[in-house]
């Protein structure tokens, strides 16, 4: 599904010129983390085994919304942050989570986590 795409070189991609650090795979799975200090960290996953449906079942009361017409669900993360999973067909998605680095912050999460979905969303293969 994700053939050729890489977590790291995308997150990477989109935040050049930004003042993050670059992207850093901690897992075997294609994901990455990157972190601008003192401000927010992005997190990027491409899965290609789990679809929203699946995402919607781990994520009791994510809301349904629209990333650039593709469907999406919106998540709060327990510890803090925001989670957008954007739809790439049945069983895969690409899930951007974002972290304030302050909790009086946190309330930015899910915008920001949206706005980077935006950016993210036309760099995906069609669903």
């Amino acid at each position: 599904m994700f053939a050729g795409l890489n977590a790291c070189q995308l997150l990477d991609q989109l935040n050049a010129g930004q003042g993050f650090n670059p992207g850093e795979n901690k897992s075997a799975r294609n994901q990455c983390t990157a972190s601008k200090p003192e401000f927010i960290t992005y997190s990027l996953a491409l899965d290609s085994t789990q679809g929203l449906s699946g995402f919607a079942a781990d994520n009791t009361g994510a809301r349904e919304i629209s990333i650039n017409g593709r469907d999406a669900l919106q998540a709060d993360i327990p510890t803090g942050g925001c989670a957008v999973a954007v739809g790439v067909g049945e069983h895969a998605l690409a899930l951007v989570l974002a972290t304030m680095a302050r909790a009086s912050e946190d309330a930015q999460g899910c915008p920001n986590a949206q706005a980077f979905a935006e950016k993210v969303e036309p760099l995906l293969p069609a669903g």
